[in-house]
């Protein structure tokens, strides 16, 4: 029987190789001297992150040259069949640029019914976090399982912020300054692709976050709902990759943590974007 190169597992594969591919690349470059430009106030690209995202793009059009492509910094190309792939070829660009060792590469695919495989790789520890639709999520070929804790007071929770923070820092400040003062401990590690794999392994009890982009969260999302934890937009609503305010955690702490975030966004009538 032929090979299907389409099958989860096999996406999956491709996800991995992807992405320790570009993370090689990011890793050799990183003491370097880097060429930095801003898209934003405070959002940045640099040299790497072109240089990564163009190796991942040739090697995934290599190795799937009918499928789309949805990419950070190069936006989309279109493909004739129903396969996307979701494209940071870089997350955590700003710890990055300032040489702080917190990155990754995510990668994911998605099909007719959301996202089938993914994979997320952090160069600096060697850790390569994957995952395929209804197959299990695992930390460098082990088992993942999202955390236990079911209280917040013993919680370790993180988020990160928008980079429009600056003209709207009502909303991620406000939920933040609610959820410090009930969780054991919050953390904000500027990688929103790592935050989520952390949950998925049980590393972070919950996580939530606002104005994420589909590449930022594809992978990851996959990630957490396949360790058994639990992903939905910030106001309970079913996860979706397009709509990129999210909250996620181990299905213990979900209810308790969705019902803070509800009664927040409820208190200060939040209108979704999208």
């Amino acid at each position: 029987m032929a090979h299907d190169p389409d099958t989860p597992a096999a996406l999956r594969r491709t996800a991995e190789e992807g992405a320790r591919m570009a993370g090689r690349l990011l890793r050799e470059r990183f003491p370097q001297h880097r060429t930095i430009e801003f898209k934003g106030g405070i959002d940045l690209v640099t040299d790497a992150d072109r240089a990564s995202e163009a190796a991942l793009l040739d090697f995934l059009r290599q190795r799937h040259p009918h499928h789309a492509i949805l990419a950070e910094e190069s936006g989309a190309s279109q493909g004739s069949d129903t396969f996307r792939w979701l494209v940071d070829p870089l997350d955590g660009t700003t710890n990055y640029s300032h040489q702080v060792p917190h990155f990754c590469v995510s990668v994911a695919v998605e099909g007719p019914e959301g996202t089938v495989a993914g994979a997320v790789y952090d160069p600096m520890r060697d850790e390569l976090f994957s995952a395929a639709k209804g197959q299990g999520a695992t930390l460098n070929g082990v088992p993942l399982k999202a955390s236990p804790t079911d209280t917040l007071e013993r919680a370790l929770l993180c988020t990160g912020f928008p980079y429009d923070v600056r003209e709207r820092p009502d909303l991620p400040v406000g939920l933040f300054s609610q959820l410090i003062l009930l969780a054991q401990g919050m953390r904000r590690t500027g990688s929103a692709a790592l935050d989520l794999a952390y949950v998925a392994a049980g590393r972070f009890d919950g996580y939530f976050e606002f104005g994420l982009k589909p590449w930022d969260i594809a992978a990851g999302g996959l990630l957490v709902a396949e360790a058994g934890g639990v992903i939905v937009h910030i106001d309970g609503r079913p996860f979706d990759v397009l709509k990129g305010d999210v909250l996620a955690s181990g299905a213990h702490l979900a209810p308790q943590l969705m019902a803070q975030a509800k009664r927040f966004l409820d208190e200060i009538g939040w209108t979704p974007r999208d």
